[in-house]
């Protein structure tokens, strides 16, 4: 632990912290306030005008409405990110905690006002959308795919009353019991060799070198999971049962068909997906017994699946993995480079970890007017580094799609992994290109396969679970805490097949994953997506070289202004070809042959 203490007083790392301010235009607290009551005025304005007269806005009137409607909701984004990066910074600010709450409740407000205008539209003919759109052309471009999915999402609308209702119980419905969850995990400490620690950093020391320290330090968070779990696994429930409920009124014949949606995609393409990575758990198997061997075991226990292997057990400083991670960048592209540049130079990312702070790492991007923030818990590990280039390759996504605007700033997510994660390949391939030495080289291999597992494999038996929870709930009603441990202890058992032995106690863990809580649950297999498709991309830039950086750019610049198959074809790529997820998983099986051929010539020590 002293070695991670040291590394906490790195004068970089302490003075990379965020100044929120550009979001409220230096107004503070206050500012939120103002924003939010400038955009209920113009809520209100907006509604008088048009409530009821939608389906006979012309062309021209609807391209003028559409741009009030971006105004609007830019405001109520920018004071609501503003509350909730103050929240998440410091979880235990209680002024902080009560801005969040109120802004929440009050942006949630404002959307009801305006939400008229996309049940009215929803509810026009599809050939009048169209020849709408095809008329007001490339002056509603901002909005064109927002609207067409609106739409498409009309079959799922009820009626005014009705949405209302669930708009304006959400926030002491499912957005309270997700609020709950968050601040209870963020409020669980862990006592590690007398020091007490928190979420991430005791999620960090699963990568340290050091077994007795993993060991000591997975017990402890395998006990303290114990404590408040029944009331985790009721916050759990009620979130299940929320979303059934939400499911059965909108006639959603699948749990998972709400995040489908969201994405872009069908539950065939979502379930091929999952089928084909279920299909290759041998991957994992293989990998998990090879780390073993790389680590002198005759078997890896569950704190040694990310286990370092090699010479790559350094710790590095923040201006150290800053270089790495610009010069990834640089090398791929100079503009690219210059973009993520101003992430460190203008102040836009939160770097030290804190124990009040939220443990994970994120980009919030989704307010195209003011730039990206990125929040990283860093300790100087090199999948600190590799989490930094991730987040940074959302952010570079977010800076180039910010012209699209706020309707269309954010790809569904599937698409928007792929930036993060090809971020996390154009580094660990740098690395790899300027090493010669082969322990070195089996070490960085090591790392990159031991992402690939935490976003493909590990992702997708969190999916498992998800879905035996969710539909476990839907049958037999409310899940006992041990039912639940037991669901993910399947999970993870399929995902690890007998290469790794579970911790007592850690079968807990599923009450600790923030992505289980969110207010549209499936987030996770849109990880493993990711993963697989920006591996495609990568081996698209090898094989085409230069003229690939530009599509690629263009394809992050038109952010989700465009379908995930639309946005996938503009680097090459054909998502209905059905192949595409095993061309991923064989990239990353080569890879692990790599690895293996290398430890069997004796580069394993």
């Amino acid at each position: 632990m002293s070695a991670n203490a040291e590394h906490l007083s790195d004068p970089e790392l302490a003075a990379a912290v965020w100044d929120l301010e550009p979001l409220v235009d230096g107004g503070g607290p206050d500012g939120a306030r103002r924003f939010l009551e400038d955009a209920a005025l113009r809520a209100a304005d907006f509604a008088a005008r048009h409530s009821g007269r939608v389906a006979r806005l012309d062309a021209s009137a609807l391209t003028t409405a559409m741009r009030e409607l971006s105004a609007i909701r830019e405001l109520t984004m920018r004071a609501f990110i503003y509350a909730q990066l103050w929240h998440e910074v410091d979880l235990d600010d209680e002024a902080a905690s009560a801005l969040y709450q109120a802004v929440a409740e009050r942006r949630l407000e404002i959307e009801q006002i305006v939400r008229f205008f996309e049940l009215e539209w929803a509810a026009q003919p599809a050939a009048e959308m169209e020849r709408l759109l095809d008329s007001a052309g490339a002056a509603l471009d901002f909005a064109a795919h927002h609207l067409r999915r609106i739409h498409d999402a009309g079959t799922e609308l009820l009626s005014a009353p009705e949405e209302r209702v669930l708009s304006e119980t959400s926030p002491t419905s499912r957005l309270a019991w997700t609020r709950l969850i968050a601040e209870l995990c963020s409020a669980i400490r862990f006592e590690v060799d007398g020091e007490e620690v928190g979420v991430g950093t005791i999620l960090s020391l699963r990568e340290d070198p050091d077994r007795g320290l993993r060991r000591r330090a997975q017990e402890a968070f395998a006990s303290a999971l114990e404590s408040g779990l029944r009331t985790r696994a009721f916050a759990y429930n009620a979130l299940l049962h929320g979303h059934a409920t939400v499911d059965r009124l909108r006639g959603r014949g699948h749990w998972l068909d709400a995040k489908n949606r969201e994405n872009g995609i069908s539950g065939t393409e979502a379930q091929a997906l999952i089928d084909a990575v279920v299909g290759r758990y041998d991957i994992s198997h293989r990998w998990h017994r090879l780390k073993a061997r790389l680590l002198g075991l005759d078997c890896l226990a569950d704190y040694d699946v990310m286990a370092p292997v090699g010479s790559v057990e350094r710790r590095y400083s923040y201006a150290e993995a800053r270089e790495l991670v610009l010069d990834s960048y640089d090398s791929f592209s100079p503009r690219a480079g210059a973009i993520v540049a101003r992430f460190f130079e203008d102040g836009w990312i939160d770097a030290p970890p804190r124990p009040t702070k939220f443990f994970n790492a994120f980009c919030e991007s989704e307010a195209p007017s003011v730039h990206p923030y990125v929040l990283l818990n860093h300790t100087g590990r090199f999948g600190d580094v590799m989490t930094m280039a991730h987040e940074l390759g959302h952010g570079l996504h977010g800076v180039l799609a910010a012209p699209r605007g706020i309707f269309h700033v954010q790809a569904s997510t599937i698409v928007a992994e792929t930036a993060s994660i090809f971020g996390e390949t154009l580094l660990a391939e740098r690395m790899l290109a300027n090493t010669r030495d082969d322990r070195e080289r089996l070490a960085i291999i090591g790392l990159g396969i031991d992402g690939a597992m935490k976003a493909v494999h590990w992702q997708i038996a969190f999916n498992r679970f998800e879905d035996a929870a969710h539909t476990r709930r839907r049958s037999d009603g409310e899940l006992a805490p041990d039912t639940l441990n037991k669901l993910w202890a399947e999970a993870m058992d399929d995902y690890h097949g007998d290469a790794v032995e579970p911790t007592p106690g850690l079968e807990r863990e599923w009450s600790i994953v923030p992505h289980f809580f969110f207010d549209v649950p499936g987030y996770v297999y849109g990880y493993a997506f990711g993963q697989l498709l920006a591996l495609a991309a990568y081996a698209r830039y090898r094989q085409v070289g230069e003229p690939f950086v530009e599509d690629y750019l263009a394809m992050l610049a038109a952010g989700g202004s465009r379908s995930p198959h639309q946005l996938t074809a503009m680097v090459g790529i054909d998502l209905n070809d059905p192949g595409f997820w095993n061309s991923g998983l064989d990239l990353i099986d080569t890879r692990l042959r790599e690895a293996e051929t290398l430890a069997d010539a004796g580069f394993s020590r």
